[in-house]
């Protein structure tokens, strides 16, 4: 019906209509509707519109027009018509990214890519830098990474790092804090050692024995650290079973950039593991989440039970071990050999876990017969958006029970 816009993704552009003259009611609806419906809107009012709104009219055209006017979704060509003429991407991107918000501008990149294939978006150096960081963007280049032109490839990585910089901001200082608030709760020791002296504890737990005349503590009780707790048997492993399938983009930059963070903290020995019907082990890769990402070949089948297996040669200590599985579950190959060795991990006192995938949309995609299943074992399914990670880290590692913090996720969703 509309000739430009899909109002359930452009539902933003019509915030604040109700509180709008009908003159300005009128404009904004001939912005959605586009430059066809301009005769019409001119039999209602005044649909003349300003300076800016013509410029955004243009932006507009250039990939939500399909006819003659012009713009990237066009057949015609420059000037045809009354339309506006066929901007350079350069200059499109410019204009996007100074008229619209910018949850707005990464809707109309996606859909720059989606309906015109647009990869001059990731191939020309410098109009990646006019786009605005996006995870879904992200998931495209990362997709098509193999297609990059070599004069592309540094600026793509740039562009990707922008993404990871961002997502590694917002998620690694409550990740560090999870980790270090349910590991580092080491527990005291009688024997006595100048190099495991809890300093913290002694100076708080001896506060009231302050001498006033010598100007110091004097502690009654020293407090030390347990140092069996730090040594490798008592180091807590995590697997991270990451599906590298074409449906998972979204779920691989975020597990990529988790992944990165648990691997650069001593107190724990984090493995890393990509499959589709092959197996890749990444762990090597994760001292750079850019990195990392590039090692993943998004696309092809899913052998979850192969993976599986794959990783449980790490397990050496299955009570101190939290494997995660990431991934829709669609399992291409022996599904009942996947449920019988999950549940002999769980069986064997390691804490798993399965993440869903994510769509672009932020909403989980998934085979939920299969969640059914894995569920059926005791084994908690999240549809888990990122930021709910580091609480779920925390509860996995102090060995509190995930059913309940999964109940209580899904009552906090509705």
């Amino acid at each position: 019906m509309f000739s430009r816009l899909d109002l359930n993704s452009y539902s933003d552009f019509l915030k604040g209509v109700c509180g709008m003259n009908q003159e300005e009611h009128i404009k904004r609806w001939r912005l959605i509707l586009g430059q066809e419906s301009r005769e019409r809107f001119g039999k209602m009012g005044n649909a003349e519109l300003s300076p800016e709104q013509d410029l955004m009219d243009q932006a507009l055209a250039a990939i939500y027009n399909n006819t003659g006017s012009g713009g990237f979704g066009s057949g015609g060509g420059a000037g045809a018509g009354n339309g506006p003429s066929n901007p350079t991407l350069s200059k499109w991107l410019g204009d996007v990214r100074s008229l619209f918000d910018k949850e707005l501008v990464t809707v109309i990149q996606g859909d720059a890519m989606t309906r015109c294939g647009l990869k001059q978006l990731i191939f020309e150096p410098e109009l990646l830098e006019h786009l605005e960081p996006d995870v879904n963007l992200a998931s495209t280049i990362l997709l098509l990474k193999d297609q990059i032109p070599k004069r592309s490839k540094e600026s793509v990585r740039l562009f990707i790092r922008k993404i990871v910089d961002e997502i590694n901001k917002l998620l690694e200082q409550d990740i560090r804090r999870a980790v270090t608030a349910a590991i580092n709760r080491r527990r005291h020791s009688p024997i006595p050692s100048a190099a495991a002296l809890d300093y913290k504890a002694t100076i708080s737990r001896n506060l009231k024995h302050y001498n006033q005349e010598l100007h110091t503590i004097v502690p009654e009780h020293f407090y030390f650290f347990d140092r069996t707790s730090t040594t490798a048997a008592n180091k807590w492993t995590v697997i991270l079973d990451i599906d590298q399938s074409g449906s998972m983009g979204e779920s691989v930059i975020y597990s990529s950039i988790i992944s990165c963070i648990l691997a650069s903290m001593s107190s724990l020995s984090t493995r890393i593991v990509a499959f589709d019907t092959n197996i890749v082990d990444l762990t090597e890769k994760s001292d750079d989440p850019v990195d990392l990402l590039f090692g993943f070949q998004l696309g092809g089948g899913t052998d979850i039970d192969k993976s599986v297996a794959y990783c449980q040669q790490y397990i050496e200590n299955p009570s101190k071990t939290l494997f995660f599985l990431i991934s829709d579950l669609e399992e291409g190959g022996n599904r009942a050999a996947l449920l019988r060795r999950l549940g002999d991990l769980k069986e064997s006192g390691v804490t798993v876990v399965c993440l869903l995938a994510l769509t672009e949309s932020g909403k989980p995609y998934y085979d939920a017969g299969m969640a059914q299943k894995i569920a059926g074992l005791d084994i908690p399914c999240f549809a888990c958006n990122p930021q709910m990670l580091p609480k779920l880290l925390e509860r996995a590692l102090r060995g509190q029970d995930l059913q309940e913090f999964r109940k209580e996720f899904e009552k906090r969703k509705k």
